[in-house]
């Protein structure tokens, strides 16, 4: 029994039929409803979000031109199987429209599938190949030219058999003289070392701003939804920036569901959720503003000078893209917090990427990872990618050829080449508290905007901060004195003070009151700065940041040196 596919999406809609035939045989099936084929002839309704089939996108000519070059194999990057048979439906008619009149002999579209064998979309025949050596035994044989874009096949590569392989190089080799072109699709990257030379490698990007637009579009009509603001319209698009088509359809018609009408924060919501379930990113929602911070008035100065960097005034003005900050310096003194805010300065979503977790246990996966997150980041841009306590994902990078087969290094190469030439509006956040495990070309200058060095805050800050917490928690701080609380708590960083005015809390809590001064002044007591019990290592780092990187905090009046004039 074979099952023959009737049609697919965008002319490839999943219905089947089933036809008896014997194993290993070529079946063409006699359709007598004209509605129900495999690819119709005359051009079907794009589907929302398909990258209309009539018109070819730059990886469509990307593609053409390997074809026309003879390029046997290829390799799609993409989770999307949908976009891609949109795209290459769109590739192969253009390859037929162009080709040279005396050439009669017309570029065929196939797809394999383990379950549906090889399908001619074009002339219905259906060979029953399910097995992969039955596939390229078939291709082999095959007398046309043609397209054929093999599904699942990545899943045969992971862990190769030598027959396999050897099989798919021989049908590689004569494909080239064959005017046969082989596409692998996959959601991830699988590739033997065999066969790394003989496959180009594609990466196929997640939709553009109009693709996303033909999928909102598709859901406004299904849902009956009319006028619709243009703003509106585009603030769902740009909440959908870094989905799937499919993702972004879901996103779209769940919105509708729920408040019967395109919402871009249900929208927005949707993406946080599917971003995150790569375990590689988060979407951060942040409510902190410049005000949540105490202190850090240079670094906040630099900020706010580029708060419109990503805006088109800009670029027409002829700014360099933003590159990104790395922020150092001792822990709880707000790297984080500063980083959260960059993101709201900017005005633009917050992409936390937590280092360590870009390193998997299967050869290449760690590269995949990093594409994968790149990916995702550009297709959000205009975005912050945050990347938290740098150097525990890189500190590695030094011994990399020694103890990880070299996997760090070129996770590290890869990630400064990107940030190098990257020309997506990605500003990237960096905050590290050991710069002695940061690898040298990670510091080099040029390679950030800035480096700016957090210290211990002086008194004016450490006053700023006692009222920022005391008003965090519900309290008035005319009702504290922060300025001797401020002189009281001196060599404690932001994170400790709050946790001093928590423990006062507890203790009034206790005792059924209110907090005060006193009960504050009695947890300072008993409180042990890491000012204290890690002395040496903050002493190592004011030595280091000394003439490397800039004090986000200017320095008091009395530790400025003036310049002195002749009386």
């Amino acid at each position: 029994m074979v099952r023959v596919p009737v049609s697919t999406p965008d002319g490839w809609t999943r219905e089947s039929r089933i036809a008896t035939a014997p194993p290993h045989t070529t079946t063409t099936t006699t359709n007598l409803n004209p509605s129900s084929t495999i690819m119709p002839i005359t051009k079907s309704k794009p589907r929302p979000g398909s990258d209309n089939a009539s018109s070819l996108s730059d990886l469509g000519a990307r593609i053409i031109h390997y074809v026309q070059a003879g390029y046997p194999g290829l390799y799609l990057v993409s989770p999307e199987e949908q976009r891609v048979e949109a795209e290459l439906k769109a590739v192969t008619e253009h390859l037929n429209a162009i080709m040279d009149k005396t050439d009669k002999t017309k570029y065929a579209l196939c797809y394999w599938s383990v379950v549906d064998g090889l399908v001619n979309t074009e002339t219905k025949q259906v060979i029953n190949a399910n097995d992969p050596l039955e596939l390229l035994q078939a291709i082999s044989e095959h007398k046309e030219k043609a397209v054929i874009l093999l599904k699942d096949f990545h899943l045969f590569l992971q862990d190769p058999n030598p027959i396999l392989v050897r099989k798919l190089k021989d049908v590689l080799l004569e494909a080239k003289t064959k005017q046969k072109t082989l596409i692998v699709v996959g959601c991830r990257l699988v590739l033997p070392p065999e066969l790394e030379r003989e496959i180009t490698v594609v990466e196929f990007a997640l939709p553009g701003k109009e693709a996303l637009r033909g999928v909102l579009h598709g859901i406004m009509e299904s849902a009956g939804i009319k006028g619709l603001a243009v703003e509106q319209q585009e603030k769902a698009v740009d909440a959908a920036s870094g989905l799937t088509t499919i993702e972004a359809e879901n996103a779209f018609a769940l919105s509708f569901v729920q408040t019967r009408i395109i919402e871009p924060s249900v929208v927005a919501r949707e993406k946080a959720q599917a971003v995150k379930k790569s375990g590689l990113l988060e979407i951060i929602e942040t409510r902190e503003s410049l005000d949540s911070i105490g202190g850090l008035d240079v670094m906040k100065d630099w900020l706010l000078k580029r708060r419109n960097a990503f805006t088109q005034r800009a670029v027409d003005y002829g700014l360099p893209p933003a590159k990104g900050l790395l922020i150092i310096g001792i822990a709880g003194t707000g790297k984080s917090l500063s980083a959260k805010v960059t993101a709201q300065v900017f005005g633009v979503p917050l992409l936390k990427l937590d280092a360590g977790r870009l390193y998997g246990g299967l050869v290449g996966q760690s590269e995949a990872n990093l594409r994968s997150v790149i990916q995702t980041a550009e297709a959000i841009a205009p975005c912050c990618l945050w990347l938290d306590e740098l150097e525990k994902g890189l500190a590695g990078s030094k011994s990399s050829g020694s103890t990880d087969g070299g996997t760090s290094a070129r996770v590290l190469g890869s990630l400064l080449s990107w940030m190098s030439e990257k020309t997506a509006p990605v500003f990237v956040v960096a905050t590290a508290n050991d710069v002695s495990q940061l690898p040298p070309e990670l510091l080099r200058a040029g390679r950030w905007d800035s480096m700016f060095f957090v210290d211990l805050p002086n008194v004016e800050e450490r006053q700023a901060i006692w009222t920022i917490q005391i008003r965090k928690h519900g309290r008035n701080p005319a009702d504290f004195d922060p300025v001797q609380l401020a002189r009281a708590s001196e060599g404690l960083t932001g994170s400790e003070i709050e946790a001093v005015f928590v423990e006062s809390l507890y203790d009034a809590f206790d005792r059924d009151t209110q907090p005060t001064d006193l009960d504050i002044a009695r947890a300072l007591t008993d409180f042990v700065p890491l000012s204290k019990t890690m002395a040496k290592q903050i002493n190592a780092l004011r030595t280091w940041a000394t003439g490397r990187a800039r004090c986000a905090t200017s320095p008091a009046l009395s530790e400025r040196r003036l310049r002195k004039f002749a009386a």
